[in-house]
């Protein structure tokens, strides 16, 4: 007896759009379980987890702030998922922008210019390109599995950090604790509203995202993206380049990558330290699944995983859970979204014996 999955004929494009919704209550479901058997009340749970974080203005403005970086490295990744380049690194791309944007108030802390906070930005964008750069040059050059390469080298990142923060970049008047100087007021990013902490790295995102869309749908190189995705030996036909193309989706995603690092660093920490994430650049992998790689939909998705980090942090202090719960939840949710989208291509069949097929066709 052995399980197979047969590809369907047809794949429905009803159940293609409600997929992620599905995957989302099978999350809930499954989270108030868990919540269940940790002894907690699975209701107030949720509650705690999910709806306390909404009810307060300061708290949406804590939801913006995390959603900003997902959102930012989310889009990034679907233009490389999508053109069928797998950049897993973009944790590391992230650490990698944050540092080369903060090159500048760091070591010239005592410029003061309109123009640091640009440069600043600008320079977290290089920085995460370039490091993307790395794993685009092994696959093209040659033909290393960018997962592997790009995965490996977030670690690297964030050890470099580890060794700036803690010595070349350690602030002298820091009581020796492993952080760089504060950033200049002209190296701050502003925020957007009075009434609360949300800067505008979230206006970035949405910015990102709407752009992407739009080349994504109405630009050629939008089409390039989809047909190379597709079908290499097709888009060879149409005259365009696959090696062009793993340049592009690399370096394309790194950089909004660096973009959220840095907007991350100057935004919401203010100076460089050992932690700057807890993890964006992988939950930002299950943001662009969920959100099916659309630009618009990463918004959306961004904004559920955010909440995830939001109502994690909430449910420490109201139900006396571990912080380890969000991952769970997170989880949870790939988990869940990965299988439906299975379950849309494929049939499930038990089959017995030789060729007897049980479940989910006629036996042969």
């Amino acid at each position: 007896m052995r399980i197979e999955l047969e590809r369907r004929p047809s794949m429905s494009g009803f159940f293609a759009i409600v997929s992620p919704l599905v995957a989302l209550l099978l999350t809930v479901v499954f989270g108030g379980i868990m919540f269940a058997l940790l002894g907690k009340d699975p209701i107030h749970a949720l509650y705690s987890f999910f709806i306390e974080p909404l009810l307060e203005v300061w708290s949406l403005h804590e939801l913006a702030i995390k959603a900003a970086p997902l959102i930012l490295i989310g889009v990034g990744l679907s233009v490389a998922y999508r053109s069928n380049n797998w950049n897993i690194g973009a944790e590391g791309q992230f650490t990698m922008g944050a540092i080369v944007g903060s090159f500048l108030p760091v070591v010239f802390y005592e410029w003061h210019s309109p123009f640091l906070l640009p440069l600043m930005l600008i320079m977290g964008m290089f920085g995460g390109a370039l490091y993307a750069a790395i794993p685009a040059l092994l696959k093209t050059r040659f033909n290393t599995n960018e997962i592997l390469t790009s995965l490996m080298l977030v670690y690297i990142a964030q050890l470099f950090l580890d060794w700036l923060v803690r010595g070349a970049w350690r602030d002298p008047a820091g009581y020796n604790f492993p952080q760089s100087r504060s950033f200049v007021t002209e190296g701050v990013l502003p925020e957007m509203l009075a009434s609360g902490r949300a800067h505008y790295g979230f206006a970035f995102a949405i910015l990102a995202a709407v752009g992407v869309w739009f080349m994504m749908r109405y630009m050629l190189k939008g089409f390039e993206v989809v047909v190379l995705g597709q079908s290499e030996r097709a888009g060879r036909f149409a005259g365009f380049s696959s090696r062009g193309m793993v340049w592009f989706s690399m370096l394309f995603s790194g950089a909004l990558a660096g973009l959220a690092g840095i907007s991350e660093v100057s935004g919401s920490i203010g100076h460089l330290q050992p932690s700057i994430s807890p993890g964006y650049g992988f939950t930002a992998i299950i943001v662009a699944f969920l959100g099916r790689l659309n630009p618009l939909g990463i918004i959306a998705s961004g904004l559920v995983l955010a909440l995830t980090y939001l109502g994690g942090e909430g449910a420490q202090l109201s139900i006396g859970v571990s912080d380890k719960v969000t991952r769970v939840f997170q989880g949870l949710l790939l988990f869940f979204v990965l299988s439906c989208d299975t379950l849309i291509h494929y049939r499930v069949k038990l089959v017995l014996g030789k060729g007897r097929a049980l479940l989910g066709g006629a036996a042969r």
